[in-house]
């Protein structure tokens, strides 16, 4: 069962528990951690349970208000919000990454630029999966506005839809139907600023058969000034849920 970690306090004070962080906390101290944005609607659960296959690891699953051990607080449909409320609580320990999928590599992105804006300590890698490069032109449909059947319908679509055994429970769905929403409003009103490239090394992934083209994942290689690499794994948006062994080689790697 997973649960929110304290968050690192101030010298002289004492740690409290963070609830944007969930993981297993391990029995000694790790050699480095990984903190992991979900998708739209996803919860931290699905990437925590990756420490079990990263040896020394401290995996933790970022979650934001409205899902999870946080669902009655009302959910964020800013980002500008996520990411300041996010950072004003947490402190990432180093040596850390941060991986985010889908819309979460969208918010990790933003999360590295705020922690450059705000001289934080920054990640050794910015792990991004299957999310076109933030300063391209987005033409994708709005979403967020859409009636319920049809939002789910969309989501089907574009991404490969919600879990069959979580869709015929209806309420099930009733609960995730607003975070969805809420995620998607935040990405439908995202709007790249300009600003300078990161100082920090990015991991590109994809799947082969996703909507997220190569050329979506290449442009990434505009948003960073140290090395960037770039690969495609068999399989759709969640290429790692049928074989999630390619991905958890790149998060292993140290480098």
């Amino acid at each position: 069962m997973t649960a929110p970690l304290p968050s690192t306090p101030p010298p002289g004070t004492t740690a409290r528990r963070n609830p944007w962080l969930t993981g297993r906390p391990l029995a000694q101290p790790p050699e480095r951690h990984l903190y992991c944005f979900p998708h739209s609607g996803g919860l931290p659960g699905e990437y925590v349970r990756w420490g079990q296959q990263l040896p020394g690891t401290q995996v933790y699953g970022i979650c934001p208000p409205g899902r999870g051990g946080r669902a009655a607080e009302p959910p964020l449909t800013d980002l500008d919000a996520v990411v300041r409320e996010l950072l004003d609580d947490t402190e990432f320990v180093p040596p850390y990454d941060l991986f985010g999928h889908s819309l979460g590599a969208l918010v990790a992105y933003e999360v590295t630029r705020e922690l450059v804006a705000r001289g934080r300590p920054l990640p050794e890698r910015l792990i991004v999966s299957a999310f076109p490069a933030p300063n391209q032109a987005r033409h994708a449909t709005r979403l967020s506005d859409k009636p319920d059947d049809e939002l789910v319908a969309a989501l089907d679509e574009r991404y490969g839809g919600i879990p069959p055994q979580i869709a015929a429970d209806a309420e099930l769905m009733a609960l995730l139907l607003p975070v969805f929403r809420a995620d998607l409003t935040l990405l439908d009103n995202y709007r790249h600023q300009t600003g300078e490239p990161l100082p920090v090394a990015l991991e590109v992934l994809g799947g082969d058969a996703d909507a997220v083209t190569a050329e979506d994942l290449e442009q990434w290689r505009q948003l960073s000034t140290k090395s960037v690499r770039v690969g495609r794994f068999p399989g759709g948006h969640f290429y790692f849920r049928d074989d999630p062994a390619p991905l958890l080689s790149v998060l292993a790697r140290r480098t």
